[in-house]
């Protein structure tokens, strides 16, 4: 129930379908085109408009679409920034055979080209890891600060009540105090940061001992001003050369007692702590200021170990922004490393709210800035693709993301660093409407090797009425390279007519998961009145593929034929996935929509909601169920169990990010404190760390006993293979939460998963029972474990008939389909899984099965051709096992090894790509052997 697949990031263009079509777009400066003169009139006219249907609840949908509907000549796919590969599973192998072979000096830098590469793929976990692994083999100070920074921005931890951006959560990869610990340590990775630990780096010197230091006999004295400092002459001269040279060396002071050093910049107070640091070797009993002072002091008569002292003492002090603007200052000053990136680790850790604040922005954005931090060595492309990133994701027209790629672009050593910083500049320029800069941007991108950035240059032409060029640009890509599906969508946009729908087509064939094709066709039926026809068109992605435009011209759509009800439930979903959301070419907030859609819908009870909920959740209809959740949440926002409700169908329908956004709500809303350790223990389990999530559970037991902390400790021990004994274990753990007060929801959910755990011991009459009783509280994925009790006692035509259940009741069916292919003849097997494939190209167990079978008919050719299919636009880690064995048992070793490194790459410790990949590398030195 919890699995993740592909994860669909959301970042797509909203539908532009507004009349006329000079419609305004308020620029990054705030002011606008001609026709935004009119913009803020046209909110105001919706409202108006919308408002007028209060009184008229029987009238049309144009007075809820006042912009109209959707048009053709409007639509255009977003150019996304990122790298794309047009060969990926190469550019995968390279990677993971430039990362086997490189220094380790040089690996942090190979994992973060391999997450600029797997951004085009938007999974989470795999990007994730990339940065795990590349924060794990970071060196020095400043990578290590900015990918712990990193790591913990993309746990969103800002989001959770209570935690201080300096909290590191225990994992030792996020410490911002390991962050400033110099060197390599292979083993960090395993470990726990200690920061909860009482413990010390130094052995502490007493009062006493202090005094005692104090008390030496001193033989030199040094005036400042009209005060005398005494020190002891051997030790002041062991601070540095130059304090050798002088004392004991050919220069008048090496004969004096008394020296004036009241011409060095010094204090009373500041030479009084060079003394008690010269007889210590400690600062921390001295003021900031007075340290702050010696670090100068240090910088100017070259005291090494004491400017290490005062730089590590002053980045221990930086725990706010207010430190961190307030030292940096000095840190670039006086070159003191540890400082300066303590003080960036602070503006970091408080990314994305620190964007804001010009001070910090004033660091990071001018050219100026970059030279400083430069200067400094911390000036990195690692640094300013974080910051980008980040930018990017707040708002792709600011001033503020053209500063910070321009900055990155000039930390670009490599190709690949040079075409995506050229790149991700040329996608905010074009957003910006700066077509000749962004063309420019996308030239050099391509010319850095980014074939994908000439699809950049095709829309800038295109922008500037050079329909044609635009045209030629992309058929010579489609001539000249293997072509994808990226490549005939976007010359759609310069071709016309029947050519056109033949290249949305094409686009579809070679990667369904575009969202444009389908949403282009359906357009164009809804303009020929076929809006029934144009809502199936636009089903087929939504089926497979949440995405929020898709959602709402669906809603359109929907208001068109007056269907309101659905149309709420459309945008209801919608503001699921983005609360900030807005409709019509975002003119419109979405929730002032459902304000006026209430009007045209009756609405239920809480206790109705719940009642919807049931029947959508039993006939696996999950948008509806996220559409009745975010009603109940209107009316009761703090409901921290309807927020981990919504989480659970968002990991479903494979929304990762909504669904983490939703735990870290309900964590926060939580009563009490055992139910915060369960929500905090799925956030934990769901990003990858199973015994922090474990211990959550178990914490949280020890509070109180509850459904949700014995459900949550049986699942994550569930997760890995379990001998009879743990088995037995996780039985009496679901034992105890069905015995705890929940609702049928979950119940039924920690019922079947019973029955799961009996069928893998081989009890398959307590896992029959199991299933059935989760079937009478209508938890319908229960037909599923039951056709599988029937299939293990021989009962085929049992087994298939449930699964037809099953599809009966489902509205997401492509799993039932998938499921039923297991218990009938070959031939019918065949037209389930077709079916699969075709309510959602994303589940990869048809294609593997098509391609056996291929495979098993010596048809070994056609079995390669429909796993590369499906791996073009979805680069599986079992498609590629299974292809790579394939090339194996074909005897071509060089295609198998490629397919086993871009699938190592994905996931580098899955043993049986490891050992295919041990065989095939040694048949391939040894090919007599074969």
């Amino acid at each position: 129930m919890r699995g993740l697949k592909l994860i669909e990031r959301f970042k797509g263009t909203q539908v532009h379908a507004l009349n006329p079509p000079d419609i305004t777009v308020v620029n990054s400066t705030g002011s606008s085109s001609t026709s935004s003169k009119i913009g803020n009139h046209r909110v105001k006219f919706i409202g108006s408009k919308l408002k007028s249907n209060k009184a008229r609840s029987g009238s049309g949908a144009k007075t809820l679409l006042p912009f109209g509907l959707p048009r053709t000549d409007l639509l255009e796919p977003p150019i996304e920034p990122h790298l794309k590969s047009i060969q990926l599973v190469e550019t995968l192998s390279n990677l993971y055979r430039q990362f086997e072979t490189c220094s380790e000096s040089e690996k942090s830098l190979v994992c973060i080209e391999q997450y600029s590469v797997l951004s085009s793929l938007g999974d989470p976990k795999l990007l994730r890891r990339c940065l795990r692994a590349a924060r794990q083999h970071a060196f020095d100070l400043h990578s290590k600060v900015v990918l712990s920074a990193w790591l913990r921005y993309e746990r969103r931890e800002d989001e959770l009540d209570g935690v201080s951006p300096m909290d590191c959560s225990r994992f030792v990869l996020e410490c911002p105090k390991a962050a400033l610990v110099s060197g390599y340590d292979p083993n960090s990775i395993y470990d726990h940061c200690k920061c909860y630990q009482e413990r010390s780096e130094f052995t502490q010197v007493s009062k006493g001992d202090e005094f005692l230091a104090l008390e030496e006999d001193s033989d030199i004295c040094f005036r400042v001003g009209n005060e005398d400092i005494n020190c002891i002459r051997f030790k002041i001269a062991a601070l540095s050369t130059p304090f050798k040279a002088m004392l004991y060396g050919s220069f008048t002071e090496s004969k004096s007692y008394r020296i004036d050093f009241s011409q060095n910049d010094i204090s009373v107070e500041g030479m009084r702590g060079v003394d008690l640091y010269s007889r210590t070797r400690r600062v921390d009993s001295l003021s900031p200021e007075i340290v702050l002072e010696l670090l100068s002091f240090a910088n100017r008569f070259c005291c090494e170990d004491m400017k290490s002292a005062c730089d590590i003492h002053l980045a221990s002090l930086v725990s706010c922004i207010e430190d961190a603007l307030d030292l940096i200052e000095y840190g670039l000053e006086e070159r003191a490393n540890a400082l300066i990136a303590s003080c960036l680790q602070v503006l970091l850790r408080e990314l994305p709210s620190s964007l804001y604040n010009p001070k910090v922005m004033k660091i990071f954005c001018s050219f100026e800035a970059r030279e400083r931090l430069a200067s400094a060595g911390h000036a990195s492309f690692l640094l300013y693709y974080f910051l980008s990133q980040v930018a990017m994701g707040d708002s792709m027209v600011s001033n503020a993301t053209v500063m910070l790629l321009e900055r990155l672009g000039e930390c670009a050593t490599e190709k690949w660093q040079k075409a995506l910083a050229l790149h991700q500049l040329g996608c905010v320029l074009l957003e910006r409407k700066e077509y000749v800069s962004a063309q420019c941007c996308f030239e050099a991108a391509s010319e850095a090797g980014h074939v994908y950035s000439l699809a950049g240059m095709a829309r800038c032409r295109y922008k500037q009425g050079q329909q044609y060029s635009a045209y030629r640009l992309t058929s010579s890509l489609i001539s000249e390279y293997k072509a994808v599906g990226w490549m005939y969508q976007e010359r759609s946009l310069y071709n016309v007519g029947k050519d056109k729908i033949a290249d949305l087509e094409t686009a579809t064939e070679l990667d369904p998961t575009l969202p444009f094709p389908y949403k282009y066709r359906a357009v164009s039926k809804a303009e020929e009145k076929q809006t029934m026809a144009a809502i199936s068109e636009i089903d087929r992605i939504i089926g497979f593929k949440l995405v929020p435009d898709c959602l709402e011209l669906r809603a359109w759509f929907l208001m068109a034929i007056e269907d309101y009800g659905s149309a709420l439930r459309d945008i209801r979903a919608v503001l699921t996935l983005d609360p900030s959301y807005k409709m019509f070419n975002e003119q419109v907030r979405g929730d002032i929509l459902i304000e006026f859609l209430n009007y045209k819908v009756q609405l239920g009870t809480q206790a109705d909601c719940w009642m919807q909920l049931y029947d959508r959740w039993s006939s696996v209809d999950d948008i509806g169920s996220l559409a009745v959740i975010h009603q109940m949440l209107v009316n009761d926002p703090g409901n921290s169990l309807l927020r981990f409700r919504q989480s659970l169908l968002l990991l479903r329908l494979n929304c990762q990010k909504a669904a983490m956004r939703c735990l870290r709500l309900a964590r926060n809303h939580s009563s009490s404190e055992h139910e915060k350790l369960v929500y905090e223990g799925w956030i934990l389990y769901d990003i990858g760390h199973r015994e922090e999530a474990l211990a959550r559970a178990e914490k949280s037991i020890s509070i109180q006993r509850s459904f949700e902390a014995f459900f949550l400790k049986s699942y994550t021990l569930a997760d890995s293979s379990l001998d009879p004994e743990s088995s037995s274990y996780v039985i009496q753990l679901l034992q105890e939460a069905l015995q705890c007060p929940s609702d049928g929801l979950r119940k039924g959910q920690a019922l079947n998963n019973l029955g799961t755990i009996y069928v893998d011991c081989g009890k398959l009459d307590q896992a029959a029972t199991c299933y059935m009783n989760a079937l009478e509280i209508k938890h319908t994925r229960a037909h599923q474990g039951l056709a599988r009790v029937y299939f293990l006692r021989n009962q085929r035509k049992a087994a298939y008939n449930e699964m037809s259940k099953l599809i009966e009741k489902a509205h997401n069916n492509a799993s039932a389909y998938e499921k039923r292919s297991e218990y009938c003849d070959r031939e019918t097997a065949k037209n389930d899984l077709n079916m699969a494939t075709k309510l959602d190209p994303l589940r990869t167990y048809p294609y593997r099965f098509r391609a056996a079978v291929l495979m098993d008919d010596q048809k070994e050719t056609e079995a390669v051709e429909e796993l590369s299919k499906a791996i073009a636009f979805k680069p599986d880690l079992q498609m590629l096992h299974l292809r790579a064995a394939f090339y194996e048992s074909m005897g071509d070793m060089k295609s198998a090894l490629c397919d086993c490194e871009a699938a190592l790459c994905l996931e580098p410790n899955h043993m049986d790509t490891l050992d295919l990949y041990n065989r095939a590398r040694d048949r391939a030195i040894n090919p007599q052997e074969m």
